[in-house]
């Protein structure tokens, strides 16, 4: 198995907190590796001590088959990243702000320019980026971060302010540089509706481990079919579905959603037990599990069970 990236035992504090425990990543060259996890999970962090950005408390990374050391300067050049807000210089255009960035990498083809800013749809290539908006910016970040057509992609939030197209856009180009330019691309996001459609393999970090690294083809294998209905009186539903039907593979999801994870029972079956019993359903639908349900069932530590 050759992998692009792997960290061994890294570990991060600040202070005396661990924001980093432990974290063993491991991305194959040319995959889309998901990186999920809540909010302060310590992605960002990860994302920064791959980068050289902070030094890590213990373990180490290995990237390109070397392993990084505080002083490593040339496998950045064969990197590009996103990490966090993006800054760019307010008062130069999005073609002066590229300009320099080839400057500053020793990048010196500019004829790219252009391109990578028809690549990521922004057409506003000579205004003053203090006026963009934040949607512009972060179309901008990924056309500074794919400039120099780097191996490796570390992407933090990169679709965070984008509008429902420009989401779409980017999904396509993050899709195309893997599929068609074997640019293996590391993406943080907590829309995981786009990871799902763009990962080859997920890793899940919370509050500073990794709990889990599996590819995207096992979890489908492994998504259910289930029945999910939206009540008024989740406690009653619950009750009556286990008398009635013997059922007790059950979830409740919030105060209003229930979720039946047996297929020996029909839509319309409980639709009568419900409606016979005076249960307000507002609606009822067959599904299957998505990466958010796998996402939550391991975060949250969620069983089948009410």
């Amino acid at each position: 198995m050759t992998y692009i990236l792997q960290t061994h035992h890294l570990v991060k504090c600040f202070k005396d907190k661990e924001v980093v425990q432990d974290v063993n990543l491991h991305i194959k060259k040319g995959e889309v590796y998901g990186f999920l996890g809540p909010n302060g999970a310590g992605k960002s962090t990860v994302m920064k001590l791959i980068m050289n950005l902070l030094q890590p408390t213990s373990g180490s990374i290995e990237l390109f088959g070397e392993e990084v050391k505080m002083n490593s300067v040339e496998h950045l050049k064969r990197v590009g990243a996103i990490i966090e807000n993006p800054i760019f210089y307010e008062k130069l255009t999005a073609k002066e702000n590229l300009e320099l960035h080839c400057e500053y990498m020793g990048y010196y083809n500019l004829k790219e320019i252009d391109e990578v800013l028809k690549l990521v749809n922004l057409i506003e290539k000579n205004k003053a980026v203090g006026h963009f908006s934040l949607g512009m910016k972060q179309r901008l970040a990924l056309a500074r971060a794919i400039l120099t057509k780097p191996e490796l992609l570390i992407l933090d939030e990169p679709i965070n302010g984008l509008d429902p197209e420009g989401i779409s856009e980017i999904r396509n180009l993050i899709k195309k540089l893997s599929r068609e330019y074997g640019i293996t691309v590391m993406i943080s996001s907590h829309i995981l509706s786009e990871v799902e459609q763009i990962a080859d393999t997920i890793g899940v970090i919370q509050e500073g481990r990794l709990i889990k690294e599996v590819a995207m083809n096992e979890i489908h294998h492994l998504q259910e079919e289930y029945i999910e209905i939206v009540v008024d009186d989740v406690t009653k539903t619950v009750g009556l579905i286990e008398m009635q039907l013997g059922i007790s593979a059950l979830r409740i999801i919030d105060e209003h959603v229930v979720r039946i994870y047996d297929d020996s029972v029909t839509i319309n079956k409980v639709s009568q037990i419900l409606i016979t019993h005076g249960i307000n359903l507002e609606s009822i639908s067959q599904r299957r599990g998505s990466l958010e349900d796998y996402f939550l069932r391991l975060t949250k530590g969620e069983g089948l069970c009410v």
